[in-house]
């Protein structure tokens, strides 16, 4: 568990289906979890020890559900996912929707992307000027670039690289950006501009 930002903390867990570690993380004023899987050195008695404990898990797609019920179980948080992703989801599952431009709890604001999958979705801090993306973008160690997922996971490789290129030159024109928070990689902080925009220059090339 490691503070990135002044009030964020991130954290891997090996992801129990795909078998690699993945990112969550904890905004701490807020009491709200983004993609959270549950930390195995620390389990739930860290965030019960918060000042703030958990009231809400925001999800950057449907996917990214992970160990939301067990926040849910012992905190009572709500869940919070695109409306295009509420399918997924069962009548046991408590799971809010939201559109994309609404204010979630903690202040962060949904933006859509709405490729890979159509619930795609990137979460935006303003106070700490940091967006945190699902599976449009990954990274491997800090020092890594960013990529795509591999062409597997996509329907049509070529069209939905074509839609996040332009998702992301979108958001880049729209938002103040420091800080990146991958759900696949490490966090980008302090050069995420500068990152994504070479991302975006270099696939735009490439295509």
């Amino acid at each position: 568990m490691r503070e990135v930002v002044p009030g964020i903390f991130h954290w891997t867990t090996q992801h129990p289906r795909i078998r690699i570690r993945v990112s969550s993380y904890w905004l701490d004023a807020a009491g709200a979890l983004v993609d959270p899987l549950v930390p195995a050195e620390l389990g739930l008695e860290w965030f019960a020890e918060r000042a703030t404990r958990p009231r809400a898990v925001l999800l950057t797609n449907r996917h990214h559900y992970r160990d939301s019920d067990r926040f849910v179980e012992s905190f009572g948080c709500t869940v919070h996912v695109n409306r295009a992703g509420l399918h997924e989801f069962g009548a046991s599952e408590s799971v809010q929707g939201f559109d994309p431009g609404d204010t979630l709890p903690g202040d962060v604001v949904a933006y859509e992307v709405g490729v890979i999958c159509p619930d795609e979705t990137a979460l935006y801090l303003p106070e700490q000027r940091a967006l945190a993306v699902a599976d449009g973008v990954v990274r491997g160690g800090p020092d890594s670039p960013l990529g795509f997922v591999p062409d597997a996971y996509m329907d049509d490789p070529e069209g939905t690289k074509h839609g996040l290129v332009a998702a992301y030159a979108r958001l880049l024109d729209e938002l103040e950006l420091d800080h990146l928070l991958l759900a696949h990689g490490a966090p980008a902080i302090g050069d995420a501009r500068e990152l994504l925009q070479t991302f975006v220059a270099q696939a735009t090339d490439a295509s």
